[in-house]
């Protein structure tokens, strides 16, 4: 390879790992600023609507085979746990807590993967790092959520255990689908998935009376536009980046977004949107972004396969359907 070729893969690289760190990190401030103006499950409906037909249409257009019947149920499972459940929690949830705390919990994907792959039938224990991640993980949300002042604030326990459960069923879709009966293409099966997802959370929308909160007229900019950014960077881009930066990269290299996406969410929570984090959430802050480290190390250190690399993707539910190369998932992700 020529050093002129070097370089421009170097360049390649450096803006793919952006987009994948910063743009991923940057959903959920997207999602707060969206759903100001949209009910949150139909923003969401509309968002996988949209964004799973234009990929889904393009992978076909590029050849991608047409699904059968029985992998379009996969889909619609898998589309369930990743999209209705971890995205549609994701944005209701932060209608009650801060976009970056958010993003912190939803780090704890990597946590429950590796207890669902240990207690999976044949599934191997973790090692002694990886379990002191899982350990970490726990403590942190512990801190954010246990009664008393210490260190100040005040975090929203309902809107932390909802999140907890939907990291969990994103946890369950990414090693379900490891074994699911899915197209080859990358591509098509986050189509499918988001179409299917999509659908679903058009139903639940529906049935909460989102549809008849919905004016708009009342759309601001701002939420008109996050919405937009959401689509077109947050679940087409990115999901190029990261597929491409899969086929160049490491999946370990990949992975660190889900320890990176999580401190980006916070600085852009609290640089523009004015979210600030009491002493006691800044401290669990940094034990669950420590437990990913951790995790995410371990694994790499004893050549096990990395979970988190999509850890914050449920909230943005990017590229769900590469968890079965990467661990992951799109928030959101």
């Amino acid at each position: 390879m020529s050093p002129e070729a070097v370089a421009r893969h170097r360049v390649r690289l450096t803006v793919a790992f952006a987009a994948v760190y910063l743009i991923w990190g940057s959903t959920y401030l997207g999602i707060a600023f969206a759903i100001q103006s949209i009910p949150p499950l139909l923003m969401a409906s509309a968002r996988f609507l949209l964004a799973g037909g234009i990929l889904y249409s393009y992978a076909r257009w590029r050849g991608g085979a047409r699904p059968r019947p029985v992998q379009w149920g996969w889909a619609f499972l898998l589309g369930a746990m990743f999209f209705l459940i971890g995205n549609g929690t994701v944005v209701w949830v932060e209608q009650r807590l801060p976009s970056g705390l958010t993003a912190l919990v939803v780090a704890m994907v990597s946590v429950w993967t590796v207890l669902i792959e240990w207690f999976r039938p044949g599934g191997a224990r973790p090692t002694g790092v990886v379990l002191a991640g899982v350990t970490l993980g726990f403590l942190g949300v512990a801190l954010l959520v246990l009664p008393g002042q210490v260190g100040g604030g005040h975090v929203d326990s309902v809107g932390v255990m909802l999140l907890m459960f939907s990291t969990f069923a994103w946890a369950l879709a990414s090693v379900l689908s490891q074994h699911a009966d899915l197209p080859t293409s990358a591509a098509v099966v986050s189509g499918m998935e988001m179409l299917a997802g999509g659908v679903l959370l058009l139903l639940a929308s529906v049935a909460i009376g989102d549809w008849g909160r919905f004016d708009p007229s009342g759309i601001t900019l701002k939420s008109g536009l996050s919405f937009l950014y959401l689509v077109v960077f947050g679940s087409l881009v990115t999901f190029t980046a990261f597929a491409w930066l899969l086929q160049v990269s490491t999946p370990n290299k990949v992975a660190t977004a889900g320890y990176v996406n999580p401190m980006v969410a916070v600085a852009l929570g609290w640089a523009f949107d004015g979210e600030a984090l009491s002493p006691r959430s800044l401290v669990a802050s940094l034990v669950i972004i420590a437990s990913v480290v951790l995790i995410i190390t371990g694994r790499e250190l004893y050549g096990r396969r990395p979970v988190a690399a999509a850890a914050s993707s449920s909230a943005r539910g990017s590229a769900p359907s590469l968890s079965r190369y990467a661990g992951r998932v799109d928030g959101a992700e």
